[in-house]
């Protein structure tokens, strides 16, 4: 099998804005990585779906890469989230990613028209061949409207030399060992839903991609060693405490939750961009009493992560 580029607890940044101009909020957003960084967080993963890089232009789309970028410093390893809707934009984050020193690209089709297996394999392999980074196939089928089975993502990736990665977030556990399995272990796979973290990692997922770390960084590592380590009633009791709050991060929307728990934590990265509308105050107040039930009371152990994970950049492939 081969060694993952990437492991551990990926951690997913929102993008800050102004709550008067509307503008990047470049400053929060330092702040916010570098939070993440010393929090522990094996590696940071900017402008996903929980970043908004959907609703940023090329001008802040490329300010928010940098920026972040050159915050992490190389300290820990990094994954931008490159996809546009066309293959041409697509193909110009992952220049610029690569031009700021990312350590892999991640890939998410977004479409319109569904796209035929020629499409994506086209699609892909323009992006892999931008650069000469390892690159992530994104299946969200709830955020993309398509969703790529594990037979597909496999023959993507025997065309595709540097397709090493997937991250898998249509909550089906079994996908994980059915990746590794039809790849002959040539795929690392990643778990993108959050509430079934701790059966990815025991179906053999390399890493847990995840915005939760913004609030709760020190639950989301302890889990993280627990499981690695082998202490299931460990892990079994970290995920109960969790799951409440896990749960309710995704079905509200991660960029809303989120940057409401931010403002909950005097931490403030602004309202989420239009269409989005900030959580509501009920749901605030739900959030709110879940954030001190968690950080409130006794924290789990603190979070002795793998010196393996602690600030190495992967070997590529």
């Amino acid at each position: 099998m081969t060694k993952p580029p990437l492991k551990g607890i990926i951690s997913y940044p929102v993008t800050p804005f102004e709550p008067v101009t509307g503008e990047v909020d470049l400053p929060a957003l330092r702040k916010l990585t570098d939070d993440l960084v010393a929090a522990g967080s094996h590696a940071v993963a900017p402008l996903g779906s929980t970043g908004e890089s959907a609703y940023l232009t090329d001008k802040e789309w490329d300010a928010v890469c940098e920026t972040t970028l050159n915050t992490v410093a190389g300290r820990v390893p990094t994954l931008v989230g490159v996809s546009h809707w066309s293959t041409e934009g697509t193909v110009r984050r992952a220049r610029v990613a690569a031009r700021h020193g990312a350590t892999a690209l991640m890939v998410l089709p977004l479409v319109y028209w569904k796209l035929t297996e020629a499409e994506l394999a086209r699609h892909y392999g323009e992006v892999a061949r931008a650069t000469d980074l390892p690159m992530m196939l994104y299946n969200n089928p709830g955020t993309s409207g398509v969703d790529l089975r594990p037979e597909t993502v496999v023959a993507l990736a025997r065309k595709i030399p540097n397709l090493t990665m997937v991250k898998e977030s249509s909550g089906e556990v079994s996908r994980f060992r059915a990746l590794r399995e039809l790849s002959d272990g040539q795929l690392s796979v990643y778990n993108g839903n959050n509430p079934v973290a701790l059966d990815a990692f025991r179906a053999g997922a390399a890493g847990w991609c995840t915005a939760a770390p913004c609030l709760v960084a020190p639950w989301v590592l302890e889990l993280h060693t627990a499981v690695v380590g082998g202490h299931d009633d460990r892990a079994d009791e970290i995920l109960r405490n969790l799951l409440p709050f896990l749960r309710f991060i995704v079905h509200h929307g991660l960029p809303r939750a989120i940057k409401a728990g931010l403002e909950i934590q005097d931490r403030p990265a602004g309202p989420p961009r239009p269409p989005l509308l900030p959580l509501p105050r009920h749901e605030t107040q739900q959030l709110r009493e879940m954030l001190t039930h968690l950080l409130a009371g006794p924290l789990p152990p603190s979070a002795a992560q793998d010196p393996s994970l602690n600030g190495s950049r992967p070997e590529r492939e």
